[in-house]
């Protein structure tokens, strides 16, 4: 079994920028891919940006270039740097590990989950 645990949420202002990072421990064998998604209140959770290994990314649409999604794969830590954050940004941002699948961002796919991060935007 592995544990995901994520840091670095917090609060900004319109056009900020964060830094969450994801610690995967215990079975990290076959980690990979992992991915980041959120949830804001009301609304299904959804993909935000998935990788494999470091070597090929996907994101969702609304990034708009504005995250990017990284991995240290030595210290099997998952990163997501958010710039130009928007309101609509504020949500509770979960790692996820062991897709079943390259670059999805379908959470049905992931079999592993942290407990997340709350990133809250406000103008």
């Amino acid at each position: 079994e592995v544990q995901l645990v994520e840091s670095g949420g917090g609060s900004v202002q319109v056009g900020g920028s964060l830094s969450l990072s994801c610690a995967a421990s215990g079975s990290t064998f076959s980690i990979d891919p992992m991915g980041w998604f959120r949830q804001a209140p009301g609304k299904e959770r959804e993909g935000v940006a998935s990788i494999n290994r470091g070597t090929g990314t996907k994101y969702a649409d609304f990034v708009e270039g504005r995250f990017t999604i990284s991995k240290n794969n030595t210290t099997n830590t998952l990163y997501l740097q958010m710039t130009n954050l928007k309101p609509e940004d504020t949500a509770m941002y979960y790692c996820a590990a062991r897709s079943g699948r390259l670059y999805s961002l379908d959470r049905r796919d992931y079999t592993s989950w942290g407990q997340g991060t709350q990133v809250t935007v406000s103008s």
